[in-house]
């Protein structure tokens, strides 16, 4: 039987390791950060610990059977709820997938820690950590020419030239991929995207940025 003792340091633990994973997506300024993992991880626990520990006291009935791994499965499950809500669908790019990962995998550190697994649970939160800190300067160097396409959003008066901002565009020598324009939330102003190829130096940009204040219609 588990004590009281045993039952607090595992929901404390699992809060720490959950936190400790989260620590890393706040300090890129997600909106799932340390608080959210932490509570992510101590609520898998105590869901764990609810499924071993929490109906001991009918174990003693009669055609009683009792399988901790159902709740388990549940979490697995059900933790994709949150993880949905961090993944963002914005212009045709996927933010927030490597977040909802990291949710995921918060949620099995907790399961691990209330079900008494602690060796488990403390080497998954090393090797999370490890993927979320160095994986990402890792790829960068294993694949130094695969970049993102730029994009900048411009502000133009209804019925300004779009050859104007292509004309600023080339010559800045920015490789420009296509301008997407929709209606502004003013009833004079639009919204122009301008999608640029991928590999667009800094300096490219800012001489785009001064080309395009030039452009009479560019209002933002």
């Amino acid at each position: 039987m588990i004590t009281p003792e045993q039952i607090v340091l595992r929901l404390v633990l699992s809060a720490v390791l959950g936190g400790l994973v989260g620590l890393e997506r706040e300090r890129l300024e997600w909106a799932a950060g340390m608080r959210t993992h932490a509570l992510v991880s101590l609520g898998s626990a105590l869901f764990m610990v609810v499924s071993i520990f929490g109906f001991s006291d009918i174990l003693a009935e009669q055609h009683v059977i009792l399988d901790p791994s159902r709740v388990a499965a549940q979490v697995a499950s059900g933790i994709g709820f949150i993880g949905a809500g961090t993944i963002i669908l914005r212009r045709e790019v996927v933010k927030g997938l490597t977040t909802a990962a990291s949710i995921w995998a918060v949620a099995a550190v907790g399961l691990a820690v209330g079900g008494g697994m602690f060796l488990a649970a403390g080497a998954a939160t090393l090797l999370a950590l490890a993927l979320l800190v160095l994986a990402k300067p890792l790829k960068a160097r294993l694949f130094p020419n695969r970049k993102e396409a730029r994009r900048v959003r411009v502000v133009v008066g209804r019925g300004t030239p779009l050859a104007e901002l292509r004309d600023e565009i080339e010559a800045a020598e920015v490789p420009l991929e296509r301008i997407v324009v929709r209606p502004g939330s003013g009833t004079e102003e639009d919204d122009a995207e301008l999608v640029l190829g991928k590999g667009s130096r800094e300096e490219e940009l800012l001489s785009l940025m001064d080309g395009l204040r030039r452009v009479s219609g560019v209002r933002e």
